[in-house]
């Protein structure tokens, strides 16, 4: 990396994008106080997963050709979109013990990965934000991918952050009837998340 990069300047940018509340925040703070830290990390780990691969295209300049192919970057927004719509109606008719652990866990992380791979934001971020900080020259593949490698570290630090703080609050939501409560509550979340998604499609 040149000596000219400001390393303090690109972690703080990109922190501060991170603590800006928003749907992975509120999903994984809901999830977690509704099915424990388990959920959580499931979840946790495939945002991470979702970002990493954001990176990655970005990386090769996959994201940038696909920002020019609005008609393509539509759909994949739309696959996004509907997923979770579809999440938020089983979170809504399932009980917790309806589905075995291992499917929700299942289920939890290709939600993280799926609504971050389909993410506006994080598309942007990574066409958009990181380029001036290379001081307005193309990034070699290595830098490309330390700078990503820096976002995702951040951005999971903050949603690990998350998990931890509600999943210490589970036991409050263990017996059925708040235990119900909180899942329908995750169901509108991400009917939220959904229309969220539908909005950066539009």
């Amino acid at each position: 990396m040149p000596s000219d990069f400001d390393w303090l300047e690109f972690v703080t940018a990109v922190l501060v994008m991170e603590l800006t509340p928003g749907p992975n925040m509120a999903w994984l703070a809901g999830l977690s106080l509704a099915n424990g830290r388990r959920a959580g990390l499931m979840a946790t780990a495939g945002i991470a997963l979702g970002l990493s691969a954001n990176a990655l295209l970005a990386a090769v300049g996959l994201a940038t050709l696909l920002a020019a192919a609005p008609r393509m970057q539509s759909v994949l927004h739309w696959v996004g979109v509907g997923f979770m719509v579809w999440l938020a109606w089983r979170t809504w008719v399932e009980g917790e013990s309806d589905t075995p652990a291992a499917v929700r866990a299942g289920r939890d992380f290709l939600a993280g990965f799926l609504v971050n791979l389909f993410n506006p934001k994080a598309l942007i971020f990574y066409v958009a934000i990181i380029p001036p900080f290379l001081r307005g020259r193309q990034a070699r593949l290595d830098e490309a991918l330390r700078l990503a490698a820096v976002s995702v570290t951040i951005a999971t630090a903050v949603h690990l952050a998350i998990v931890l703080g509600a999943g210490r609050a589970h036991d409050l939501a263990s017996n059925p009837a708040r235990s119900r409560i909180t899942r329908r509550a995750i169901a509108l979340v991400m009917l939220a998340i959904a229309g969220w998604l539908a909005l950066g499609t539009g």
